[in-house]
């Protein structure tokens, strides 16, 4: 282990906990617990539950590798706890955490900044509904606002799909956003410390790239390289970048973009804690990079903790 890491102190891999990725969290927090004790660390995995007992198992650590993904670890909640009790932890604060998990405010924030994203309407009624699929031109995406891993997301083409779509996003949140359906390729690229890492082509026989291609499917299919000309990778990742710092995220994270037919640029969303497991993109990117899984992790835990 590097003096550097080991300086560190106690680490605290913080996983599991409450939301609806808690499956996909245990599988990247193990991932990382094993990374970090391939490296020496000293290291304890931590299964977040928010009640008392989580206290006394925070003040046993002197700094968190948060792998909590969805709710309760990737939207500023965590963060804050860890902020008030001063321990030092991995990858974006409180309020960039918070935006990067509201894919309606992401979206605002970017267009503040003058970056490309799809149009939309933030939905809160089936009411609201009407006609939309025609105003956003005739395809549409249908997302709950704040989750992860696609859960909950359809495409709708007709009225019935959209208010079927709707409905089925209405069980996992209360605001919707309804997007413009970008026919093309989809692409993601991982932000470390300030770099963007080789862009990924995420292909896959379903409709899109949903929670069954991500991490179920042997069908889905990640191209390094990504299949663009140098120029436009350059681009997608100089892109990449500006949507990450846009939204005040540091360290690490991924950002998701769609190419349309005229090789126009589409941004999606940021995540700001991407998974770190066996079909996991950031580690796919970092690997292509030339860095192994544990030095990825010790990359990230020490651009977290300001020694890099």
């Amino acid at each position: 282990m590097s003096g550097q890491l080991q300086a560190l102190g106690k680490i605290g891999v913080l996983y599991g906990g409450e939301s609806a990725e808690r499956e996909i969290s245990l599988r990247s927090g193990k991932a990382v617990l094993t990374a970090l004790q391939n490296l020496g660390a000293d290291v304890v995995a931590i299964d977040v539950q928010f009640n008392d007992a989580l206290f006394t198992q925070l003040r046993s650590i002197d700094f968190a590798f948060i792998a909590l993904h969805g709710r309760g670890g990737e939207d500023g909640v965590i963060q804050g706890l860890l902020e008030i009790m001063g321990i030092p932890y991995t990858g974006s604060g409180v309020a960039a955490s918070a935006l990067g998990m509201d894919k309606l405010r992401t979206k605002w924030l970017w267009i503040g900044a003058g970056l490309p994203t799809p149009e939309f309407k933030s939905v809160g009624s089936v009411e609201q509904l009407s006609g939309l699929v025609e105003q956003l031109g005739g395809a549409v995406m249908v997302k709950p606002s704040h989750e992860g891993s696609s859960i909950g997301m359809s495409r709708a083409t007709t009225q019935a799909e959209l208010e079927k779509a709707f409905a089925t996003a209405q069980t996992h949140d209360s605001e919707i956003l309804v997007e413009r359906w970008i026919d093309g390729p989809e692409f993601t690229c991982a932000v470390l410390n300030g770099v963007a890492l080789p862009v990924i082509r995420l292909k896959t026989p379903n409709v899109f790239y949903d929670y069954e291609a991500k991490y179920q499917s042997r069908n889905t299919q990640y191209l390094i390289p990504c299949g663009l000309t140098a120029e436009q990778e350059t681009q997608l990742q100089a892109l990449s970048v500006k949507a990450f710092h846009a939204v005040g995220c540091k360290v690490w994270g991924r950002v998701d973009a769609m190419m349309d037919a005229q090789g126009r640029f589409w941004l999606l969303e940021v995540n700001t804690v991407p998974g770190m497991t066996d079909h996991s993109l950031v580690p796919m990117a970092a690997k292509a990079a030339g860095q192994s899984f544990e030095k990825l992790v010790e990359n990230i835990l020490l651009g977290s903790a300001g020694k890099l």
